[in-house]
């Protein structure tokens, strides 16, 4: 922790101050002899400020701060305990008076209750120190990432219905993710807030783990202990805007102290949320040390900063007339870009091995390249534009799937020119939008298997992916946040047992497969094999790991059983199939198995060999070469011209009807798929 004596006012005011919250806040504190707590806090345009709680039965006028030599009010408060609650009693330019939660405070009332609560972080003995120290070296760029999003208030719920403690849901979900093979967790927002159906993403407490689940160090032993099974945390956090209760940062001191003063940028009218202040250097310092503060006291792995697009422009989500240009007469929000720009130099200042995700959801160029490059500075970026065009693929009934296979090709249009995380996320399994396997067409099998295939897709696609919590289930309700995960399927329903086998599976084999994942930036990591087989519905590519290994990918979007399916691919003596997704232990048929295939010097999609194999519908398999294709047979010593073209000549005649029957058995470039339109179980 940072000296309690004094603030760098310099770094404060100017916006890089990173540990402000070692000052600001209340913290246990000595003065006189006397032990107690001192409370600080920045309200410039205020009157009078109080300290107000249980232990004086809320008496403004019990507990004065005064402003310090340092600009600050200030006030220290003998005999107090941990736990007690408080909050601000500030009095603000026209004599109104506002109870306001400390915005620097640690732990919070669970709501209904608003106030803030003593809480002393220090003591908290951590167990991750080689995690720590191996996170410097194993970056994400050339290893596994398989995130598992979790909302903590909905993944279970205790008997009675009520929330899980950070312990409890530490223990059971670390256990649940090693064995299911996921390797990093994102949160929703766990930073304290008021309202549940807000999922988190309306925040009161910057520096407050929230109190539904437990304390601050139950929070950290909640950390501590996925480190020790082996998984990175992201954690949600919410820079873009903040909600209005009455109690949280809207106009703290009676004026917009947080917020923009000015209208047209001060408030997200369809949110009905505040926009933080990003030209205001005590406001930059206020986020910028919330950010540190997770990645310092709680050592969190990473920050997935939510809605970075709308702090990137003055003019989102609003009409004409509701914006005003920046100084340079374009719609881009200067303030908010430097501020981006300065959080993520912080955040590797603090440790090179940290995650940095965007959540943007436009064409903003180069988000995941360094700032002294011109870029923001993040290194991972969610694909939005990948998330659209699948969603809307997979809703699509099979046939009309040919006229949009640009849905499943067009990204790797794109694929590299950001470090980029595959997202099936919560926002894309609720509000009448369908869970992974609603999504789905056809029958209970055929959308289990679309479920498993397109999994398949999205591991084998280049970039890191995301899948929210649930997916692994086969459930078909969208996701309830006020209710647990439908974890009865997997007691009642054998179909829905072997849905999250294959969830197990597929994870294991991804985490033992460096082809899918040590060259995922690059085109060196990826090559099209088959990008066009729009009426079949299917794509076959390649990845490649550093060594030059070589996986193939073989999708079939289609109900069709394909035998026979021919694609070019480099010339190995075979190829062997390592996975299947209709495995009969993951509630496939279990007939549609290609065992070791034969590669053939027989040309196809513009190679000189090619392998033909069986495709299950809405499956996909996997297949690593090895050896060495024997070369083609050698050609004779070539003849001289003048009596190669007398032989020529001679032979022309009688060559006709032979070439004519040779042409009907030759092997097509294209060899055609032969189709079983319905499927075995």
């Amino acid at each position: 922790m940072g000296d309690l004596t004094r603030l760098d006012t310099m770094a404060f005011y100017g916006g890089n101050l990173y540990d402000a919250y070692t000052y600001f806040g209340a913290h246990p504190a000595r003065r006189d002899g006397r032990d107690g707590w001192l409370f600080r806090t920045w309200a410039p345009n205020a009157q009078a400020v109080a300290v107000v709680g249980d232990f004086c039965s809320w008496d403004r006028w019990a507990h004065p701060m005064r402003r310090n030599e340092q600009d600050m009010w200030e006030a220290f408060i003998p005999g107090l305990r941990e736990f007690d609650a408080y909050k601000f009693a500030v009095t603000g330019p026209k004599g109104e008076v506002t109870l306001k939660a400390d915005p620097y405070g640690y732990h919070a009332e669970t709501r209904p209750g608003t106030a803030s609560k003593l809480y002393d972080i220090s003591g908290y003995k951590w167990h991750d120190k080689k995690w720590m120290e191996r996170r410097r070296e194993k970056l994400v760029y050339d290893h596994p990432l398989n995130i598992y999003e979790v909302h903590l208030g909905s993944w279970r719920r205790n008997e009675n219905g009520g929330f899980c403690d950070y312990r409890r849901l530490a223990d059971e979900l670390s256990a649940y993710c090693t064995d299911l093979g996921y390797n990093c967790i994102e949160l929703m927002p766990v930073t304290e807030y008021p309202f549940d159906a807000s999922w988190g993403y309306q925040v009161t407490g910057y520096f407050a783990a929230t109190s539904r689940y437990g304390t601050p160090k139950d929070f950290m032993y909640f950390v501590d202990k996925m480190h020790e099974s082996g998984i990175s945390i992201i954690l949600d956090w919410v820079p873009s805007h903040f909600c209005k209760d009455t109690h949280g940062l809207r106009d703290f001191d009676g004026t917009s102290t947080y917020e923009y003063a000015d209208p047209r940028k001060r408030e997200h009218l369809s949110w009905g949320t505040r926009v933080f202040d990003y030209g205001r250097g005590e406001v930059k310092s206020f986020l910028l040390s919330s950010a540190a503060f997770w990645l310092r006291e709680f050592h969190i792995d990473g920050l997935r900063v939510d809605a970075v697009a709308s702090m990137l422009y003055l003019d989102y989500d609003r009409r004409d007339g509701e914006w005003s240009p920046n100084q340079y007469g374009g719609h881009e929000n200067i303030e908010a870009i430097e501020f981006l720009r300065e959080l993520n130099r912080m955040a590797f200042s603090i440790d090179p091995g940290v995650m940095m995700v965007a959540e943007e959801s436009t064409a903003w160029p180069l988000v995941t390249r360094p700032t002294d490059a011109g870029g923001l500075g993040f290194n991972l970026k969610w694909n939005m534009g990948w998330m659209n065009d699948m969603c809307h693929y997979l809703k699509l009934d099979p046939w009309f799937r040919q006229f949009h296979h640009k849905d499943i090709t067009f990204s790797l249009m794109y694929a590299f020119s950001e470090n980029y995380v595959l997202p099936i996320s919560h926002d894309e399994v609720v509000h009448m939008k369908g869970s992974l396997r609603g999504k789905m067409p056809g029958d209970d099998w055929g959308q289990l298997a679309s479920v498993r295939g397109f999994t398949a897709y999205l591991y084998g696609h280049p970039g890191k992916q995301l899948t929210f919590m649930g997916a692994e289930l086969g459930q078909w309700h969208e996701w309830d946040f006020a209710n647990e995960l439908d974890w009865y399927l997997l007691r009642e329903n054998e179909e829905n047992r072997q849905t999250q086998d294959f969830f197990r599976a597929i994870n294991k084999f991804y985490l033992e497969s460096p082809e899918l994942w040590e060259i995922d930036f690059s085109w060196e990591g990826f090559e099209w094999l088959v990008p066009d087989d729009n009426e079949n519905n299917v794509v076959v590519f390649l990845r490649r790991d550093k060594k030059g290994g070589e996986l193939v990918c073989v999708v079939n979007f289609s109900p069709n059983h394909y035998e026979d399916y021919r694609f070019g691919v480099p010339p190995k003596k075979e190829y062997k199939e390592v996975f299947n997704t209709d495995r009969p232990e993951f509630g496939g048929s279990g007939w549609n198995y290609n065992g070791t295939v034969k590669c053939e010097r027989v040309p196809s999609h513009g190679r000189e060999a090619s392998i033909a194999v069986t495709i299950p519908p809405y499956g996909a398999v996997f297949f690593r070469g090895s050896g060495k294709l024997p070369a083609a047979r050698a050609e004779k010593k070539e003849e001289p011209a003048a009596k190669r073209t007398a032989k020529k000549e001679d032979a022309k005649k009688a060559a006709k009807p032979a070439a004519k029957a040779a042409a009907k058995k030759a092997p097509a470039g294209n060899a055609k798929t032969l189709k079983k339109t319905t499927r075995a179980k």
